[in-house]
């Protein structure tokens, strides 16, 4: 670099990477040493392990996000998607939410897409199927979820009561359990509102593919969290298959067929797929093949990390020289920090350092006071669990203002009772409007 002129720093992204990288950059760059402009069709950063409370009404859901133009005060933020990567050219073109296709001129990209959901061939998916990545997804889940008990307590049709309260969630990971073990809670507390609807008419089913849940923790805490669930009465159906989804008749591998209201699809994620149509160098997964500095292989002023990412893990090169490191927030976070701080370095003329990190464990939610935690290689169960988690991810959150907040929900969900109100009329504002123009 060092053209002797304000470098422009194009982030493609404003998840973690993209956040925290821009963060790190506007707090230690220079006046006049280059500008940043962040890229993202949201104008704020989503704090993903949060998504399960604020679904179950344990966090207020604005408290979850981080407005990128009230954070990133230095940088430019643009609310647009990316279409279309030309390295060789340095240019982005990007869509604005009014549909219009602009270009933008770059002299360092960072490429910070992350991941969209990864949606299978499977009948009746795209049509039945709710994903849950975004804080949109979250609310309209919580209000989906409260309108089934609703319409439930109201029918009088014991086929379609069945189905309303019928939760099905396909995907053992983080985000499937933990979505499903808040939402479960979240309706068992909701029923003691509704004098015709016991706990028991509720209906909670997991799938997951694989013989095991939560493989970012080790085994022996999955089988826990298993036996846990089991215990509440949800079903757990393990190296199973979804076959089809069409018009909510969930039909299983095993020959389990049954119809559920609510199909939530958590089944893994894919790397971003505007890479795989960009000329940089990526993977079989699509994922941007990175040097250990965070800087893109073989190629000039192009940086990445997070999940669109293939970074080496080189905490594990010894037992296997291959190994990349993991797709989570984790990962996200500390390789942000070094990228930025790498960029800097470059600018200055120096040498960019390379990432090493040990991932130190997980620690998941299962429900008020209940949670599963492997830290350090220590185990926790239950209570101290769900406090390390809760712990762990206050510290995490970006500024003071959502730490705050978040401690003040918490505090309030403790001392009062919990929110139970259905506004299922976010999920479609107009119908109403729509009615009254028709009378």
């Amino acid at each position: 670099m060092g053209r002797g002129k304000s470098e422009r720093i194009l982030i493609l992204g404003g998840g973690y990477v993209g956040f925290y990288a821009a963060l790190g950059l506007q707090r230690r760059l220079r006046g006049g040493e280059a500008s940043v402009t962040v890229v993202d069709p949201q104008p704020h950063m989503t704090y993903q392990p949060f998504l399960p409370e604020a679904a179950a009404g344990a966090i207020e859901p604005r408290h979850v996000v981080v407005p990128l133009r009230r954070t990133l005060k230095r940088c430019h933020v643009l609310t647009a998607r990316v279409t279309k990567i030309v390295h060789e050219a340095k240019k982005v073109t990007v869509e604005t939410p009014d549909g219009q296709q602009q270009d933008l001129d770059y002299d360092v990209l960072v490429v910070a897409l992350g991941s969209v959901a990864r949606l299978m061939p499977i009948p009746g998916l795209a049509e039945q199927g709710i994903a849950f990545k975004t804080i949109g997804e979250a609310i309209y889940l919580r209000n989906h979820v409260m309108s089934r008990l609703d319409a439930a307590s109201s029918t009088v049709d014991e086929n379609l009561r069945r189905k309303l309260l019928t939760f099905t969630f396909v995907g053992g990971g983080f985000a499937g359990i933990e979505a499903l073990a808040e939402l479960e809670d979240m309706a068992r507390y909701a029923t003691r509102y509704y004098e015709n609807i016991d706990p028991s008419d509720l209906r909670w089913v997991l799938v997951e593919a694989a013989g095991r849940i939560l493989p970012e923790v080790r085994e022996s805490l999955g089988v826990y969290t298993v036996l846990q669930l089991e215990r509440r009465g949800i079903e757990v159906y393990l190296s199973t298959l979804a076959k089809s989804f069409e018009n909510g008749h969930v039909v299983l591998s095993d020959g389990t067929e049954f119809d559920s209201d609510t199909i939530v699809w958590t089944a893994g994620v894919k790397s971003n797929p505007v890479i795989a149509a960009s000329d940089l160098p990526f993977d079989d997964r699509g994922r941007v093949r990175a040097k250990p500095t965070l800087q893109v292989d073989g190629v000039a002023d192009a940086w990445t990390a997070g999940d669109n990412a293939a970074v080496p893990d080189l905490s594990r090169i010894e037992e296997d020289p291959d190994a990349l490191c993991a797709p989570n927030a984790q990962h996200a976070v500390r390789q942000a920090n070094v990228l930025a701080k790498n960029i800097i370095a470059v600018l200055r003329g120096r040498e960019p350092k390379q990432y090493k990190h040990r991932n130190v464990g997980s620690v998941a939610s299962l429900g008020l006071h209940k949670g599963v935690a492997d830290v350090y290689n220590i185990k926790a169960k239950g209570f101290i669990a769900w406090a390390m988690h809760r712990g762990y991810h206050v510290g995490r959150v970006p500024t003071f203002n959502r730490k705050f907040r978040v401690v003040a929900d918490w505090l309030l969900s403790g001392l009062l009772r919990r929110e139970v109100i259905s506004m299922g009329q976010i999920n479609n504002p107009r119908a109403e409007f729509d009615r009254v123009s028709r009378s």
